[in-house]
């Protein structure tokens, strides 16, 4: 009797058991499984095998169970030049300018902007592979650039680079304002990424912080394995910002780098299109645009950051409280980025 319950117990603990359709995910071979006695001990995973394609199953729930997040945004992670502060992304620029004019190998400037919001470095090593840039150094040295030019370039573009970064710390119109109406209205945490070193933004921050603008977080392009388009620093920044889950964060960028390192760390990422790379010029300078250079040159910006994946683009770091909301509405739909 006692033996026979036994064995109904048994059977029954089998048949809750999860299953996988019609085939184990491990099986062993036929003839191993054979040759084995019951008591032999547990053999290595080399005569085990996966057989893929199998749906795993569990007759004790006829559910699977999916999280999703329906609160607010809770911090942004803010870029510096052409989002905070220096319009037109001006000091970066004239630096890659010089560094190229010093080894005998001018660029223009669409060359210096075009792989803008990478790390320093990186951005130096992506100029020396554009074909036009390829072809000056061939003609220059014979040879194509190096990885040993790369560093020498860097080493030099770093004092030019702290040298002249005060000249490039003049605030974006309304973005301290803004950025304290985000802190202070909406409760929302700052921080920030950037393709500067560490040595680079201490002196934004000292210059920015007598302006009003102080994130409640910097994380650097050395700080993080790698830097821009990868999503690391934004990562870093919800560590130090201690919010959770990604959904609450939203990245806020003026280059197609920066956007996609949003998407990358899986936050809400948005473009702004008026005062970063892309029209490239300074407050004043774009006050005197005429209407048909103004618009192409506009388009042309929201045409890129739209490409790069940006859930949103809009002007100016100033229309981002309404993109905030918009971006609450949805998380309360049960959206995701």
């Amino acid at each position: 009797m006692l033996s026979t319950m036994r064995k109904v117990c048994s059977t029954s603990a089998r048949s809750l058991r999860p299953v996988v359709s019609s085939t184990s995910i491990l099986t062993r071979n036929a003839h191993q499984a054979k040759a084995q006695a019951p008591s032999t001990s547990a053999s290595s995973g080399d005569d085990l095998k996966l057989v893929n394609g199998s749906v795993l199953k569990n007759p004790r729930t006829e559910y699977k169970m999916v999280r999703h997040y329906q609160g607010k945004v809770k911090g942004v992670i803010l870029d510096w030049a052409g989002t905070v502060l220096d319009c037109g992304v001006y000091s970066p620029a004239v630096v890659f300018l010089e560094v190229f004019k010093t080894e005998g190998v001018p660029i223009t400037m669409e060359e210096a902007r075009e792989p803008m919001g990478a790390h320093k470095k990186v951005h130096i090593r992506k100029i020396t592979q554009m074909e036009t840039v390829r072809r000056r150094w061939f003609e220059k040295f014979g040879r194509f650039a190096n990885e040993e030019d790369v560093e020498r370039m860097f080493t030099n573009f770093v004092p030019l680079q702290i040298g002249c970064l005060l000249d490039y710390t003049q605030m974006i119109t309304g973005a301290v304002d803004t950025a304290n109406f985000l802190r202070h209205n909406m409760g929302l945490k700052i921080g920030s990424t950037t393709g500067f070193t560490t040595p680079m933004v201490d002196v934004l921050k000292k210059a920015a912080a007598k302006e009003g603008y102080v994130p409640d977080v910097y994380v650097a392009a050395d700080e993080v394995p790698q830097a821009r388009p990868y999503p690391y620093m934004v990562w870093l920044n919800a560590i130090r910002l201690d919010v959770n889950p990604i959904e609450a964060i939203v990245k806020v960028d003026d280059t197609a780098d920066g956007v996609k390192e949003g998407t990358s760390a899986g936050c809400w990422s948005v473009g702004l299109a008026k005062t970063g790379n892309y029209v490239a010029l300074n407050e004043e300078e774009i006050a005197a645009l005429s209407v048909e250079d103004y618009e192409r040159k506009l388009k042309r910006s929201y045409d890129i950051l739209a490409n790069a994946g940006a859930h949103y683009v809009i002007d100016t770091i100033n229309e981002l409280p309404p993109v905030i909301e918009d971006i609450n509405r949805r998380l309360a739909a049960g959206e995701k980025p």
